[in-house]
């Protein structure tokens, strides 16, 4: 008997059935796997589990009782915790303020005491924190630490973790599974929900895969394996599309303009400077230094990747090419023109692309449906708009024709963009951004979060537009991504550039090295220190 119990959940949105009487059990002591592509009906059926939403059908038992989980609150009283893809902190706020938030208490608050609290609490699981630090100062990785110390605060025997390492470091996953490892070995029940079938089969006692709201597997961990796995959450077997020297790209049968391509990227001739950033400085939000004198140049034909651990000056260099942000020194040239005191609609002019590292917030506008999503950037234009009058029939029959050719999943071009999956946004985005042929492409974690197919699909796309000779720079803290994808790859630390290798030549002891801040003539080559 297992500690949680869902028998015959069923869920249904307008339009969708996203759980069908899906039966999941947890266990103490134990790493639960929950796979699926996106839009399979994992986080729906977690969100059932922590309050978020009810059932339409079936029961819930925790500790063999029937329980109503009507709210977050009512799932943290029964000692269920979340930590979801999206934190939810309050940046001002302080670590320990940001984890006692809400909580009731009488009498005045002792700050202090609560740090130590926090503090303890951190160290029984091996969660490095400092309980004073402002959230907003954190990178990601450690802002991901706090949501999981305040589920441990409150007491949580059941924790749910959604795409934990999808916006960390190699280093920080490891770290995260460590502490994983031992809640678990204290009797804790994890859900780890994941698109990374390495780490998957790395950490996880148990898995349960789902499609399209079903289950559709179940085993030991130890019993399977990752082409097994893979198979159960997308329906088919993956092929190999494209191998070169350092991996396999995998793209999913049946892909377009699947035809190998076998040479390197010093066989493949690159065009035309695209992009080129001089001694650029940019600051952050709050004024202060994010990128600090970098300098780039970028090729039509071409994947540049930047590498880093994220929150050092990666998002402010995009925004500030995309010109979202100003320089504030520096020149920026884009397709040989200085684009130094650019706006915005300066750089969408000039048949480039963007795809921000943020899509819910930046990339869409939620409220609105797919169609008009996916002419933000052309509705001013013919045949979509005449005399200040939309065409809605040209806008309509234009998103479907990229919902077909980008694989955007949805009934219809009239189902609004936050309705949708994170795959399905993102290749929304992708199919808005690209439809133009761009010449110039920014993406900046442009597979954060999706599922192995998704991820793979994007890839596909984006090295069809560098074959087509499109100039990409692709900004990641994914190495596997980086490594995958780039023709050479710059690393920033600090805001400052530690160095660049040629793909073929790079290694990951090596680049982590440099993301750690030592710069490439520090090393020997093999992940050493000279």
């Amino acid at each position: 008997m297992g500690i949680v119990e869902m028998a015959g959940i069923t869920k249904r949105f307008p339009g969708v059935l996203a759980n069908d009487q899906v039966n999941l059990e947890l266990h103490k002591g134990e790493i639960h796997g929950l796979l699926g592509e996106n839009g399979a009906g994992k986080t729906t059926l977690m969100n059932i589990l922590f309050g978020l939403y009810q059932p339409d059908a079936g029961q819930i038992l925790v500790r063999s009782q029937p329980v109503t989980i009507a709210s977050p609150a009512a799932a943290i009283h029964r000692g269920i915790g979340m930590v979801h893809q999206h934190f939810r902190l309050v940046p001002p706020l302080t670590v320990t303020e940001n984890i006692i938030l809400g909580l009731e208490g009488r009498g005045l608050l002792d700050l202090k005491a609560a740090e130590r609290r926090v503090q303890q609490v951190a160290e029984e699981y091996g969660v490095q924190i400092d309980p004073g630090a402002t959230v907003q100062d954190l990178s990601v990785g450690q802002q991901q630490r706090v949501e999981i110390l305040s589920s441990l605060y409150r007491g949580a025997e059941i924790l749910i973790l959604d795409e934990p390492t999808a916006v960390l470091t190699p280093q920080e996953a490891n770290s995260l599974a460590l502490s994983l490892k031992k809640m678990a070995e204290q009797g804790k029940a994890i859900v780890f929900i994941s698109h990374k079938l390495e780490e998957v089969m790395r950490l996880t006692d148990r898995v349960t895969v789902l499609r399209a709201g079903r289950v559709v597997f179940e085993a030991l961990t130890r019993d399977t394996d990752k082409a097994r796995l893979a198979r159960e959450m997308i329906g088919h077997d993956l092929v190999a599309l494209r191998a070169e020297q350092r991996n396999q790209v995998l793209v999913l049968a049946g892909a377009k303009n699947a035809a190998p391509v076998e040479e390197s990227p010093a066989q493949r001739a690159t065009g035309r400077v695209m992009l080129e950033t001089k001694a650029v400085h940019v600051n952050d939000d709050r004024g202060l230094p994010a990128v600090r004198g970098l300098s780039l140049v970028l090729r039509s034909g071409e994947i540049l990747g930047i590498a880093g651990v994220d929150g050092n000056g990666q998002r402010e260099l995009a925004e500030a090419i995309v010109r979202l942000r100003p320089l504030q020194a520096g020149q920026l040239v884009i397709a040989k023109e200085d684009a130094s005191q650019w706006g915005t609609p300066d750089f969408l002019r000039r048949s480039t692309a963007y795809i921000p590292d943020d899509r819910q917030n930046d990339g869409l506008i939620l409220s609105f449906d797919i169609a008009r999503n996916a002419t933000l950037k052309l509705f001013k234009h013919r045949p979509f708009s005449a005399f200040g009058f939309l065409n809605n029939r040209a806008i309509n029959q234009f998103a479907v024709e990229l919902m077909e050719d980008f694989d955007v999943r949805a009934p219809n071009p009239f189902v609004r963009a936050r309705t949708l999956s994170g795959g399905n946004q993102q290749k929304l985005i992708l199919a808005r951004e690209l439809s133009q042929t761009p010449r110039l492409v920014i993406a900046s974690q442009p597979a954060r979060g999706l599922d192995i197919g998704a991820a793979a699909y994007v890839h596909q796309r984006l090295m069809e537009e560098r074959d087509r000779g499109a100039a990409i720079l692709l900004i990641s803290t994914d190495l596997d991504e980086i490594m995958l994808l780039s023709d050479r790859i710059l690393v920033m630390y600090n805001g400052r550039s530690m160095g660049e290798l040629d793909a073929h030549a790079a290694n990951a002891q090596t680049l982590g090295l440099m993301m750690a801040g030592t710069p490439l003539g520090d090393t020997d080559g093999s992940g050493g220190v000279v």
